[in-house]
């Protein structure tokens, strides 16, 4: 393996080996570790240029990367800290057996904190400084299937009750419960960070520091020495989310940025790599990106064997098992140790010969011994110029015993039998007889106890406690009627579309005296696409280095300048990248207390579609702010066909409660949307964001037809009247976003050819509109003796003519859900199927959405309802030239 030890070349004498080891020891310890380093890189650099082939490794060998004479002394009471840990462990271990006893596989997990203790309480003891008002405090995302244990902490603490204990998972009891995992929108004093949905918390951690560093360049808080600390677990690595943006912490050299990843070997159903090696895989991946690397694989019980052997021959032995060997060791007795692990070398043998079995069997791994992992975390916090990475090596259901410790089915461990209680019990020292033990009661110890005495003071020594999430922001003041008052005023005749309206809207932003500052645009590599690089010189790209180049195009208006202050984060090709992005400025009013705003823009398909995921953590996170979907709608964005064509966004936003979503078609509403949201989050303090559509079709903008800004903001007005109302064949059409304008379209020819007088309706939101109408409904149901209340579309259609036809570039369902509220029967048209690579006007004709087949949408229900006679529906067919053959688009 890449860490083994080679043998020695043929002709090579032992002493020859060790003088050269001995030399080596000799320059540690006269000269130290750096000027070792550089001996050892000059060597390797004279053998290369000698024609010695060397070849690459990112690994060192299998053992602890701080050495014992490097190890710094443990500030604190050991004993003490033992059992306040031991009692942690068994309130986590009642939570979970004693919710799983009131109702069978409710759920919960013991393992994972089992495993992770030890790294948890040095770091409750030692480093997790708290938020106050005078420092902002480390930022701590805590692995998710670990809440047990953070929540018998905080019991212990006096934060959570018994009773809260006592509902673990039941969150709907009476004097309420506890949620699974850490849901900030669940506990919004209690968690900040949602951080179950594996893969996630370790990305968004990684551009939260880069976010402390781009308010600190900013100038809009101070550079503080605080910590961003990511736990982990080493199996949570394979996703992709884990590993994908860790160069980018090296390149920004985010020192402020702390991984560690509980490397218990283990995943939800076997090992993580059972022919392989985890950990080591692990450090060649971020020594490969410059991390510090820092490996905590053997307890303090290993030392006096790794003193014994001079020859190296125990970390030779230690690189050669895979971690499916390393598994069975943890579960074998000591004479299985001593002959499978030991007994593959009589000399490695000699080296435990005055050691029990039992001893054999209690040597502790790293990540369980409080002195090694002081000593990393130690070096981490010290540690300058990089981000550091902690591979701790942990048994998962650490002291489960027979129940389950090292186990396979560990993971899923939810009971322990009377034996296994009382023989943890024991090995942790809690203070209960035989009978109490299989009842399994929460256990805390007096309030002047010696025990909570300690825990309290070392909180208290670090600002307070940890988890806890609270909001120092100061709402805005202003309304910024002046600041969006020019897009209500339409656009004279000129041509834009609704995305560089949006833009315009920005750029003022940007400019305001109260939240000018605040803004944070977010773009993911399309800032051009959007017609964004305007703001390029004005706002500036943000670098943590400045601008080191001449860019190319430097003699040009629209250059690309990036600065140390810049406001625009252009991350690259990385949606989540960005979102993380988002989320990290769209929680700065809890996490730093300021107000920041971001508006992150994008291609629509890539959003809710390629990470929701990350949409939904946000939402969780009670995170405010703008997405923008940009080049929305399926039939809008020219040329690029199935992949970028958007037709799903506006229905894949319909689950996230607290996200509103809108798809305006005018400038006019966009500012109406912008200004109210703004002033919902961030100056009343609403947990929403919103998701708006924007185009990039050009369409003179036009102004607001009075005072339309309810409708908008509730989901629908009337645009456009008819203008004949007398007529006797009357329709109502409800077109948004990209297809508003083939609906008006559709209202001439109605009027001018066929005799309809359609009156046009702009539907904004589909969603607030479904909310409101699911809400008017339920309420209905729950007082069956009071007035009945009426949902708005009911409302305001109430007295509306004729047939209803809606028209969008969004599936078909999305008016549909909004049907039964309507007072008569709805056709909708919508570009359900797979986008194809086109122009608009056929776009538009291939999924039948265009001004053509809206009027005959129209002319057929009008039809149906034996309005009009079926030789007038044959003769619109052939005149509007509509191909009543053309396929499917839906399955085409």
């Amino acid at each position: 393996m890449d860490n083994e030890i080679s043998t020695q070349p043929h002709g090579m004498e032992d002493v020859e080996i060790q003088e050269w080891l001995e030399s080596l020891d000799s320059v540690l310890e006269s000269s130290g570790p750096e000027v070792a380093a550089e001996i050892l890189e000059r060597l390797r650099a004279h053998a290369t240029v000698n024609g010695i082939d060397l070849p690459f490794s990112a690994n060192t060998p299998y053992a602890n990367t701080i050495p014992v004479r490097l190890q710094p002394l443990f500030p604190g009471d050991q004993e003490l800290e033992r059992r306040i840990k031991s009692l942690i462990r068994w309130n986590a271990l009642a939570m979970v057996v004693r919710a799983n006893r009131v109702e069978h596989n409710i759920g919960g997990h013991i393992s994972t904190y089992a495993s992770a203790a030890t790294l948890y309480e040095v770091g409750f003891n030692h480093f997790f400084r708290a938020r106050s008002e005078e420092f902002e405090g480390d930022t701590v995302y805590f692995q998710g299937h670990a809440s047990p244990g953070i929540y018998a902490r905080a019991f212990l603490e006096g934060r959570l009750s018994a009773q809260k204990l006592e509902n673990f998972r039941r969150e709907l009891k009476p004097g309420g419960g506890l949620s699974s995992y850490p849901h900030p929108w669940l506990m919004p004093d209690f968690w900040e960070f949602p951080t179950v949905s594996m893969g996630l918390s370790p990305l968004m951690a990684i551009y939260q520091a880069r976010f402390n560093r781009y308010l600190e360049d900013r100038g809009m808080k101070p550079a503080t020495d605080a910590k961003v600390w990511a736990f982990l677990g080493d199996g949570e690595t394979d996703e992709p989310e884990s590993l994908g943006a860790i160069t980018l912490a090296s390149r920004e050299k985010l020192d402020n940025l702390i991984f560690v990843i509980n490397c218990n070997l283990q995943r939800l159903d076997g090992p993580v790599r059972g022919n392989g090696q985890i950990i080591q895989e692990l450090e060649s991946a971020f020594r490969g990106a410059r991390w510090n690397v820092i490996k905590v694989l053997w307890g303090s019980e290993w030392d006096p064997i790794f003193e014994r052997d001079t020859e190296g021959l125990l970390v030779k032995r230690m690189g050669e098992l895979v971690d499916g060997e390393y598994q069975k060791l943890v579960v074998s007795s000591g004479a299985y140790v001593r002959e499978h692990f030991f007994g593959s070398d009589p000399r490695l043998l000699q080296l435990v010969e005055p050691m029990s079995d039992e001893s054999l069997r209690r040597l502790r791994l790293g990540g369980h011994d409080p002195r090694k992992v002081y000593a990393a975390y130690k070096a981490a916090v010290e540690h300058k110029g990089s981000p550091t990475v902690i591979l701790a090596r942990t048994i998962k259901g650490y002291g489960l015993g027979e129940a389950g410790e090292g186990k396979n089915v560990t993971h899923q461990q939810k009971k322990l039998n009377e034996d296994e209680l009382r023989e943890f019990r024991s090995r942790f020292g809690i203070p209960l007889n035989d009978e109490d033990c299989i009842e399994v009661p929460f256990y805390r110890p007096a309030e002047d106890s010696i025990e909570i005495q300690y825990l309290r003071a070392r909180r208290e020594a670090l600002g307070g406690y940890v988890p806890k999430r609270s909001i120092r922001a100061k709402p805005l003041v202003a309304d910024h009627d002046e600041l969006f008052k020019e897009f209500l005023e339409g656009s004279e005749g000129r041509e834009v579309s609704t995305t560089m309206a949006f833009v315009g809207m920005l750029r003022k932003m940007l400019k305001d005296p109260e939240i000018g500052k605040l803004v944070v645009p977010i773009v993911p590599d399309e800032a051009r696409t959007f017609g964004m690089e305007s703001l390029f010189r004005t706002a500036g790209i943000y670098s943590s280095v400045g601008q080191k180049y001449e860019p190319v195009d430097v003699n040009t208006l629209l250059y690309y300048k990036e600065a140390k202050d810049g406001q625009i984060l252009e991350e690259g090709i990385t949606e989540a990248g960005s979102m993380a992005s988002c989320i990290a400025a769209g929680t700065a009013y809890a996490t730093h207390g300021i107000n920041t705003i971001p508006f992150f823009i994008y291609y629509s398909m890539f959003g809710f579609q390629r990470i929701a995921d990350f949409i939904w953590a946000a939402a969780d996170m009670r995170t405010r702010g703008f997405l923008l979907g940009g080049t929305a709608g399926r039939t809008t964005l020219s040329g690029e066909g199935l992949q970028h064509q958007d037709g799903n966004s506006h229905v894949l936003a319909l689950p996230v409660p607290n996200n509103k979503a809108y798809d305006p078609a005018f400038a006019y509403e966009i500012a109406v949307i912008l200004q109210d949201g703004i002033r919902r989050m961030y100056k009343d303090g609403e947990n929403i964001f919103y998701y708006i559509t924007v185009m990039n079709e050009p369409y003179a903008m036009p102004a607001m037809p009075g005072d339309v800004k309810e409708g908008i903001l509730r989901g629908m007005y009337r645009f456009r009247p008819a203008t004949n109302t007398k007529a006797k064949l009357r329709a109502q059409l409800f077109g948004s976003g990209a297809i508003l304008n083939e609906v008006l379209r559709a209202q001439e020819i109605l009027e001018t050819k066929y005799s309809v007088a359609a009156d046009v309706w702009s539907v904004t939101s589909y969603k607030e509109l479904y909310f409101d109408g699911s809400e008017t409904e339920r309420w209905n149901r729950l007082h069956p003796g009071e007035k009945p209340r009426v949902p708005y579309i009911t409302e305001v259609l109430e007295d509306a003519p004729g047939v209803f036809v809606a028209a969008s570039d969004y599936l078909k369902t999305l008016p549909n859900m909004i049907s039964k509220w309507m007072p008569r029967r709805l056709a909708s048209l919508g570009t359900d199927g797979f986008g194809r690579s086109e122009g608009r006007a056929a776009l538009r004709d291939f999924f039948e959405v265009d001004s053509r087949f809206i009027t005959l949408a129209t002319l057929h229900e009008l039809f149906v309802d034996g309005k009009i006679e079926r030789c007038v529906l044959d003769k619109a067919i052939k005149d509007l030239g509509i191909n009543a053959e053309k396929p499917n688009p839906v399955i085409s």
